[in-house]
């Protein structure tokens, strides 16, 4: 499954200094819940995707703590405002500690 779990990004290359930009983000991840039952009837093991770190320029800019209700392939959006030329780091983090990061650059002009 580790294969298979991949962080997607959708970053402006460029803005002007002061700009508020969209950034949009996906990680292909199955999230079990914990609550399915398997064939058997036994409740299959929650898995989820539990939390989403990112920065810019090594600065905190967001830290998402994502629950059993998000579905899976989680998709989050949000605004930001660049002063300055940087990159964005986002990292994802399951429940087994296992984490998937992926970077991004914005030039700033």
């Amino acid at each position: 499954m580790a294969d298979d779990i991949k962080p997607r990004l959708r970053v402006p290359t460029s803005a002007k200094k002061g700009e508020v930009v969209e950034i949009k983000t996906l990680i292909t991840h199955p999230m079990e819940t914990g609550l399915r039952k398997d064939s058997d009837g036994k409740l299959v093991p929650r898995l989820i995707v539990n939390a989403l770190a990112v920065t810019y320029n090594d600065k905190p800019v967001l830290n998402a703590r994502l629950e059993p209700a998000v579905s899976a392939n989680p998709y989050l959006a949000f605004f930001l405002k660049v002063d300055e030329s940087g990159t964005l780091k986002f990292t994802w983090t399951d429940d087994n500690k296992q984490s998937w990061s992926a970077e991004s650059k914005i030039e700033v002009t």
